[in-house]
């Protein structure tokens, strides 16, 4: 678990396909944590985002920042929006990192039919020493009424991994989410923080 507090610089990516929330995670992320008084720097990567193309958002975070960028093999969290993107930035992690990935699958566009969907990826991230946790956060999300909370699932658990403050999550959540969408949200997000327990 990392630490709230901690001067030592905390390494988070959210990977994802455009229009799965992966932007609006991060950017909760990053005003969660500077809620808790950390110095914060983001970047944000849009692929075809518009056209499912895939989308990832750097988020650091600590006492003092000074790059957005996470190095490859410095990440402490890889918070995944289906499988694929879980093994497309694993490189990104440090040993024994944690990933957050949704149980979801998105087949990408192909130019040659004959490559199949890597359906064992989640097998091979556990083989190479990572804390995978898998969520089935889209299923969650529609048996909450709305498949698109998914993603507040998703950051519910990836909460009970940074251990930063549940009054810093409820506060920003209540900023952030629209007034007719924050209910839904609310209970998306105690959803993913139950699961992660």
């Amino acid at each position: 678990m990392l630490t709230q507090m901690s001067s030592e610089t905390k390494n988070v990516l959210f990977a994802g396909v455009g229009g799965q929330g992966a932007m609006l995670a991060s950017e909760i992320l990053a005003l969660v944590a500077v809620e808790a008084g950390y110095d914060i720097k983001q970047t944000e990567v849009h692929g075809a985002a518009q056209r499912g193309g895939a989308v990832a958002s750097h988020v650091r975070y600590g006492e003092r920042v000074h790059s957005p960028v996470i190095r490859r093999g410095e990440a402490d969290l890889l918070v995944a929006f289906e499988k694929l993107e879980a093994l497309r930035y694993a490189h990104y992690l440090r040993d024994g990192a944690h990933i957050v990935v949704n149980d979801e699958e998105v087949e990408p566009a192909k130019l040659d039919k004959s490559r199949l969907y890597p359906r064992e990826g989640v097998d091979f991230l556990k083989s190479k020493g990572f804390k995978v946790i898998v969520v089935p956060a889209t299923k969650k999300a529609i048996e909450l009424g709305n498949h698109r909370v998914a993603s507040t699932v998703l950051l519910g658990v990836a909460s009970g991994l940074l251990n930063l403050k549940q009054e810093s999550w409820e506060k920003v959540l209540e900023k952030r989410i629209l007034p007719h969408l924050l209910d839904i949200n609310r209970r998306a997000f105690a959803l993913g923080l139950e699961l992660a327990k």
